[in-house]
């Protein structure tokens, strides 16, 4: 069983690191066991398994990896973990966002060169709740994903390409997602191999590349390379929630918009995806004024 250690080389969070990873509670490619954080993957080598373990007394990360894709998760465990992020260069403008940076001194941005892994649940994520996605995320792997290799037999390595594009039109129903996002997938997975190529490019042309496609927008594409470069400029615009957030918590006022909320996050050009997650990490948000967006389930219909 291949293995390898990471030292960090300053305070380090493993879990709030690659928290943003995961999709859902019941994210069938990822987990949470004890300290221990556990990531199926399909690299370009094959299905991998990765488990990962902070230990603080040797200041060190242990990974363990299994399947054809552990070579290459393993050669890639630094970037994961955030070794090419430079959160030395962030600057905070305001008090919250320093004060969130002084009590979260070990979040990085993860990097996982892998686009299609992103791409996919932040399409399955348009315009819907995070519940109706999660659960969306959840049903396509269990039904079409398969087994991860190594030791956990619950978890999911999602399809391949081509299996993403035989599930047939039922399926995507069933799983309550509608044909606008499940026709962006498939046009994705069609190109696969020019959809991971944004892996390695630079934000502005990974972002071109991604929103050449139609059913791919900024939001999509930001989601996904925030993940996939560890993109510390990548702003999501767009979002339901995210403006109104950063205001709240920047002005104390309500309803900002996006042009808003672009011209607070101005100062931190270059690290505004940074920003804003520090702005969350700080739990500073607007109190609930009405009710829930209703999940909708079309998958009844």
């Amino acid at each position: 069983m291949p293995a390898r250690s990471w030292v960090p080389p300053g305070p380090y969070d493993l879990h709030r690191t690659l928290c943003v990873l995961q999709r859902g509670p019941g994210d069938p490619a990822f987990a949470v066991r004890g300290g221990e954080v556990w990531r199926a993957c399909r690299t370009p080598e094959g299905p991998g398994t990765l488990r990962l373990e902070a230990r603080p007394a040797a200041g060190a990360v242990e990974a363990q990896a299994w399947g054809p894709g552990a070579d290459w998760l393993l050669e890639r465990l630094p970037e994961l973990l955030g070794a090419s992020d430079e959160p030395d260069r962030f600057t905070a403008r305001h008090r919250l966002v320093h004060e969130a940076r002084r009590r979260h001194p070990g979040v990085r941005l993860a990097r996982t060169g892998l686009v299609l892994e992103s791409l996919i649940p932040s399409v399955l994520e348009q315009k819907v709740t995070s519940d109706e996605a999660y659960r969306a995320w959840r049903l396509l792997l269990q039904r079409h994903g398969e087994p991860a290799p190594g030791p956990w037999e619950r978890m999911r390595v999602m399809p391949d390409a081509r299996a993403w594009a035989l599930i047939p039109s039922w399926e995507w129903h069933r799983a309550g997602v509608d044909a606008k996002r499940s026709s962006a997938i498939l046009r994705a997975v069609r190109v696969a191999r020019r959809m991971e190529e944004a892996a390695g490019m630079d934000l502005a042309a990974a972002t071109r590349r991604l929103t050449a496609l139609p059913g791919i927008g900024p939001w999509t594409a930001a989601e996904t390379l925030q993940r996939t470069l560890g993109a510390p400029d990548a702003v999501t615009v767009g979002d339901l929630h995210l403006p109104k957030i950063i205001g709240y918590a920047l002005t104390g006022r309500r309803g900002t918009t996006d042009e808003q909320m672009l011209e607070l996050l101005a100062p931190y050009e270059g690290q505004r995806h940074r920003a804003a997650r520090l702005i969350l990490l700080s739990g500073v948000v607007p109190p609930r004024r009405a009710p829930r967006f209703p999940v909708g389930d079309i998958a009844r219909l």
